[in-house]
């Protein structure tokens, strides 16, 4: 179950990033979703040999499944670490990028970043980078010559809206950037938390192997029968 959750919240990262992707000159952002995939795949398979390792009573078996399990959760703390890093780094990230990406914006023939642009206007609820005037600085904006931002401006509740800037109350007041910023910290939260959260269940799941092994160790009804007797 762990090792499923894991592999959502990786598999979300990278669903969510592709949407914003546009906004990144770098893919950093998806260095702990990678490791957190892998962990959460290779944590399936180590459930299974410590499963098997108990039913078993193998020392030889739990030991190499305490042995993994440290080696996983010092990986998990390692994603913590980086996701801590990149989420400080998305402001300045974002901040480098977003200007081009909307200088770029071709309303009449959208390519991906214009239709990236729309998508976040349209799903974060803003307009511009800052305000909606941002959009009179775009190349954009001064080839129409039509004194409007994309409909994608437009509040959603409004059917007749233009996007013309005489009527301002019909668009987003939010800009983009920070609404961004905010979503893209958001996911990396999802990452540190969930790293936290089974780091702490691998954990447990290590104490619980060594009881077993101590177990095993001390208490004579743990030893197997052997060639000429038994232990009493």
């Amino acid at each position: 179950a762990a090792a499923g959750i894991l592999c959502y919240v990786g598999a979300y990262v990278f669903i969510t990033y592709d949407d914003y992707d546009h906004f990144f000159e770098d893919v950093y952002t998806l260095i702990p979703a990678v490791i957190i995939i892998a962990v959460g795949t290779l944590l399936f398979i180590i459930g299974l040999i410590g499963c098997c390792a108990t039913i078993r009573e193998s020392r030889c078996g739990l030991a190499t499944f305490v042995i993994i399990l440290l080696l996983v959760f010092i990986t998990e703390v390692v994603v913590v670490v980086l996701g801590y890093i990149y989420r400080a780094k998305v402001e300045d990230e974002v901040d480098h990028s977003i200007q081009k990406v909307y200088n770029g914006y071709n309303g009449t023939n959208p390519d991906a970043a214009s239709r990236a642009i729309d998508y976040v206007q349209r799903q974060l609820r803003c307009c511009g980078i800052h305000n909606y005037s941002d959009w009179e600085n775009t190349v954009w904006f001064k080839q129409t010559k039509n004194n409007s931002v994309p409909l994608s401006c437009c509040k959603a509740a409004l059917s007749n809206c233009t996007g013309s800037l005489t009527r301002p109350m019909d668009l987003y007041s939010e800009g983009c950037e920070a609404l961004v910023v905010k979503k893209l910290q958001e996911i990396m939260m999802y990452v540190i938390w969930a790293a936290l959260a089974f780091a702490a269940i691998q954990l447990l799941g290590m104490l619980c192997a060594c009881v077993v092994l101590c177990r095993r160790s001390r208490d004579p009804a743990y030893e197997l029968l052997i060639t000429g007797g038994t232990y009493a």
